[in-house]
């Protein structure tokens, strides 16, 4: 075991797996010494003195603030399909997503077998968490299920709530009259839903199966019941740049939203999109290109909003492109640059409204 070391203030550690690839160490090494970081004999010592949350409201220090403690998040996969490739509403699913992945394991582990091999991985870090249930359309099922599935999370101890992800157009009130009981109860809920884009014809050209009148529809209602609600954006779909994004924060903010989370557009194997991007109809963004469409978010983004995610990456079983998203650090450390050059979040609003720790 080796440890990748933040050598200002000791921001952070993260340890080298001894199961790491010679590959993955390679590519770690190659992303820092980009940035002008060095090798030492015990890791990677990386010259990096900013905090992401020096410059955004992030989700983690929301819940640390709240809960006096650190909260984390462990993701559930609660078998779930997707009215968007069982025939509901269509077939093949989104053109950005696998597939392949959508098939419900008959061999998977238990809601309570899940979170305790998560609440394992994470040791000694935190001592409550959130049921994050990521995988597939999580709302997408009959409402006496979806009691039994959230329950058997709720239950586990120290579980102080719920992330419900899920499509605008699969939230029907008896979802939300259900999430409303947990929020009565004292839990903490977040109703996480995927927009992606607020540009029907976007929506379109991904066969996303819905409008962004149903996104309207879904936050309106969930707000009326007091739930809080995430908002899932992908930066960098097909035909899409600055202006396109910026349009699409536009009108989510003209909601009544509590979250953002930001990824970048990836192409992973078995997707539509794979075969498009491998025929060179579409490209990825870099990773400077992506840091200065998401700074600008966030800079014209209010500072009582949430960001739950500025990045994100993905596993390379999948993942074809861009590479730069098979680390989570080097592109949450690009975003922090540009947001240090240019400013924090609500920094394009006012002075006055920007967030400052």
């Amino acid at each position: 075991m080796c440890w990748l070391k933040y050598s200002k203030a000791v921001l952070l550690s993260i340890p080298i797996a001894s199961y790491w690839s010679v590959e993955r160490l390679a590519l770690i090494y190659f992303s820092y010494a980009q940035q002008g970081h060095k090798l030492n004999g015990t890791g990677i010592t990386v010259n990096f003195s900013m905090q992401l949350d020096h410059y955004v409201n992030t989700f983690g220090v929301y819940l640390k603030e709240k809960y006096q403690q650190r909260v984390k998040k462990l993701t559930i996969n609660g078998a779930f399909t997707c009215p968007n490739r069982d025939g509901t509403l269509g077939k093949g699913g989104c053109t950005f997503c696998n597939v392949e992945s959508f098939n419900p394991s008959t061999n998977q582990i238990s809601i309570a077998q899940q979170l305790n091999r998560g609440k394992a991985e994470h040791g000694t870090k935190s001592s409550q968490y959130l049921a994050y249930f990521q995988a597939y359309t999580s709302t997408y099922e009959e409402v006496e299920v979806l009691r039994q599935k959230y329950q058997q999370a709720l239950t586990q101890a120290n579980i102080i709530g719920l992330c419900v992800g899920t499509r605008p157009d699969c939230v029907p009130d008896e979802v939300l009259k259900l999430l409303k009981e947990y929020v009565d109860q004292g839990y903490e809920v977040w109703l996480e839903l995927g927009l992606q884009s607020a540009s029907d014809k976007t929506l379109k050209r991904i066969n996303r199966g819905h409008q962004f009148s149903a996104y309207q529809d879904a936050v309106n209602r969930a707000a009326a019941y007091g739930i809080k609600v995430c908002s899932h954006l992908i930066i960098g779909l097909p035909g899409e740049q600055l202006s396109e994004a910026m349009y699409t924060l536009e009108q989510v903010l003209n909601l009544p939203l509590a979250g953002l989370k930001l990824h970048p557009l990836h192409i992973v194997k078995g997707s539509t999109m794979a075969k498009a991007w491998q025929a060179k109809r579409i490209n990825v963004l870099s990773m400077s290109e992506y840091a200065a469409i998401a700074g600008e978010l966030i800079r014209h983004t209010p500072k009582d909003i949430i960001f739950h995610r500025v990045s994100a990456t993905a596993h390379k079983e999948v993942l074809l492109a861009p590479s730069w998203c098979l680390l989570r650090w080097p592109s949450i450390n690009e975003v922090c640059r540009n947001l240090d050059a240019y400013g924090g979040q609500a920094a394009a609003l006012t002075d006055k409204y920007q967030y400052q720790r």
